[in-house]
């Protein structure tokens, strides 16, 4: 549990969102970055970004911390203007980037009394608040080890902690778990949501597709624009209305070629060791499975299933390519 301690009182209108944008964007030279985009936060909501490299996450997480002054448009953190305010909204937010960012030289030990003095802790609170990381890391007994040595696992909930010493209202991650084995990961979304649960308001950027599942709404991101928001299991609803199938079968890749000469599949994609193909019609199984046959592919398997947030995304993603005459791969 997360010890109280006093901090620096928020602007007393926190009836409204904790994030809110309009129209944000950001410039770089002709490049638009971030391309308009509006949506607003609730407070203690897990908030994802989702959207391959190059997307406009990191920057668009920049800005709202007071990092980079965006080109256009307007937006509050915690009731503070991102372009007037950026230095009340930097004591009010945790940020954790996508590469470590504590000093690998110093001990897990004095990573944590460096931030405690960045962040002004008050003496009393400092002890409580050292103890609290080292026990949530699992690094109470690692605390004179110096953090270079660390797994990358233990950096990370090292980091984590010492984005929330001083117990902000948000907390902005940027690709926390890149690079991260699937079981760190998972214990870092653990971490992540006992955070929420004490009302913490979380931001997080990420390209895995799992981690998208855990946030509770979600805003995929595309060439700097923003394409769909919503809660997952909404969006696969709402963004997917036709029909998704799953195919077993031998050769998958060859098989794709098959079934993008078949009118009645719009597209297809590997997906694991087999095959996902979207179609109109939710009856198209037994033409796709007939197709393949024909062509000489050992089907074990075609069924339809509930679309992944995968499907959706790549949905999504070739739609906006398709409407604005571009190609674009995506790899799942």
């Amino acid at each position: 549990m997360i010890p109280e301690h006093p901090t620096a009182a928020a602007p007393a209108n926190s009836s409204g969102p904790i994030v809110e944008v309009r129209d944000l964007e950001r410039c770089f030279g002709d490049f638009r970055a971030v391309a308009g985009i509006s949506f607003s936060v609730r407070r203690g909501e897990i908030f994802g970004f989702l959207g391959p490299n190059g997307a406009g996450k990191s920057t668009t997480i920049r800005m709202l911390c007071g990092l980079l002054a965006p080109t256009g448009g307007s937006g509050t953190v915690a009731g503070f203007d991102i372009v007037r305010e950026t230095e009340r909204i930097k004591a009010h937010i945790g940020y954790m980037s996508q590469r470590f960012s504590l000093y690998d030289e110093l001990t897990v030990e004095e990573n944590i009394d460096f931030y405690s003095g960045i962040y002004r802790l008050p003496r009393a609170a400092k002890a409580e608040r050292k103890a609290w990381v080292l026990e949530m890391a699992g690094l109470t007994e690692h605390r004179r080890s110096r953090a270079a040595i660390l797994p990358g696992g233990w950096k990370q909930r090292l980091a984590l902690g010492c984005a929330v010493l001083h117990e902000p209202p948000v907390l902005f991650l940027d690709e926390p778990t890149s690079g991260v084995d699937p079981n760190s990961r998972r214990q870092f979304w653990d971490l992540i949501y006992s955070l929420a649960a004490r009302g913490v308001t979380v931001f997080v950027t990420t390209h895995y597709m799992e981690e998208s599942e855990y946030c509770d709404r979600l805003g995929i991101i595309y060439r700097g624009e923003l394409i769909a928001l919503g809660p997952p299991r909404e969006l696969k609803t709402r963004h997917m209305t036709e029909s998704v199938f799953e195919i077993d079968c031998a050769r998958p890749q060859d098989a794709m070629g098959v079934l993008e000469r078949l009118p009645v599949v719009r597209e297809t994609a590997l997906f694991g060791c087999g095959l996902h193909a979207v179609a109109p019609d939710a009856d198209a199984g037994g033409a796709i499975r007939a197709a393949l046959e024909k062509a000489g592919f050992a089907v074990a398997r075609v069924e339809r299933i509930v679309p992944t947030l995968e499907d959706v995304f790549v949905s999504l993603i070739e739609a906006r390519d398709q409407a604005a005459g571009t190609t674009r791969e995506v790899r799942r």
